[in-house]
This record gives structure tokens, C-alpha cells and sequence, in this order.
């Protein structure tokens, strides 16, 4: 549920604290720059909805915050859109066109996508010669339902606050650097984790 979800990540947050600076050295060391989540991408995730999803990190924390209002379907949706407009291979377009229809888009879909009717028919209508661009106007709808909706309730969750502001944030200047950046390293496991 949402509120073991919350909890969970406010006693990992806080475990992250008390680790010890050692063990934070050597994991930082095993870290590449690219796994890293600086307070900097955190920021620009408050920018815009494009930013957050297309950051690793951001993706899987705004999903995390999905499955907690049970809304994830939106975001699984655009991503399964996103992968399916890499498909190069022809063969493999209609097989993988009627998955995602089936999943999010179909009356019966297990995942079924809030669509308005007239987009909801002109997907239909697309099934029939399946191209690379048949499901850009639902993925265009799911993404501004998203983005005036449950966007902006994440920007105001402890989804996204407990990263922008991580616990420790009034330590002195010498401990602060140390602080804050093994505290992202932690919160970027923390949202792996929630994946």
C-alpha cells in the first residue's frame, strides 16, 4: 500500500544517515558518475514531466509513486510506447502493436489506460497495418493526463521531496558535501529498489 510504500522509504532514508563514512567511500568508489543522482537532476525533474522520465532514476521513482496511487498502468503504457518505437524489424511490429493494444488500450485490457473514445477508436483503427507511429496520439493523451494530474502530486510527495531535500540537509559545511552526496547514493538504491 501506499502508506507501507511511504514508510519504507522514510526508514531507509533515515537508515541512510547512519551509515558509516567508510563504507560510504568504497561505494562510491564502485559507483560511476551515471549511477550517481546529484541534487542538480533532482531539481530538473521539477522542470518537467519530460525531464523526470527520461532520467533512470526519476523514471523509477515517479513509477514508484504511481503503483502508490494504483495508476502505474500511464506510465508502464508510455513506456511500453517508447520501446515499441525502437522495433526494426517489420515482422515484429504487428505481434508487438497487438500486445500493447491487448495490455492498455482494448475494453477488456488488464491495464486499460484512461483514453477518450474518438483517440480510443483511431488506435483501433491503426491495429489493422500497425506502424512505428499508431499509437503516438494515445501516448500524447496518457503523457498530459500525466503531466497536469499525477505529476504534479508527485512533485509534492515524499517521493520526490525526500530526494530534492535529503535528512541531513542542515549539517555543518564540512560533513554537508559528505552528507548529501552518500545520501543520494543511498535514496538511488531506495528507488531501484521501488522499480
Amino acid at each position: 500500500s501506499a502508506k507501507d510504500m511511504k514508510h519504507r522509504l522514510g526508514f531507509l532514508l533515515q537508515k541512510s544517515d547512519s551509515c558509516d563514512y567508510s563504507s560510504s567511500q568504497g561505494k562510491k568508489e564502485k559507483l560511476s558518475s551515471s549511477q550517481r543522482l546529484s541534487q542538480e537532476e533532482v531539481r530538473k525533474w521539477a522542470d518537467s514531466l519530460e525531464n523526470l522520465i527520461h532520467h533512470d532514476r526519476g523514471l523509477a521513482a515517479f513509477r514508484a509513486f504511481l503503483k502508490s496511487e494504483y495508476s502505474e498502468e500511464n506510465i508502464e503504457f508510455w513506456v511500453s510506447c517508447e520501446e515499441y518505437k525502437k522495433t526494426k524489424s517489420p515482422a515484429k511490429l504487428s505481434p508487438k502493436a497487438r500486445k500493447i493494444y491487448d495490455e492498455f488500450i482494448s475494453v477488456q485490457a488488464t491495464k486499460e489506460v484512461n483514453l477518450d473514445s474518438c483517440t480510443r477508436e483511431k488506435t483501433s483503427h491503426n491495429m489493422l497495418e500497425p506502424t512505428l507511429s499508431c499509437f503516438d496520439e494515445a501516448q500524447r493523451k496518457i503523457f498530459t493526463l500525466m503531466e497536469k494530474d499525477s505529476y504534479r502530486r508527485f512533485l509534492k510527495s515524499p517521493y520526490y521531496l525526500d530526494l530534492v531535500s535529503p535528512p541531513g540537509a542542515g549539517c555543518g559545511p564540512e560533513n554537508c558535501k559528505r552528507n548529501h552526496t552518500h545520501t543520494l547514493d543511498c535514496n538511488s538504491n531506495i528507488i531501484s529498489q521501488c522499480a
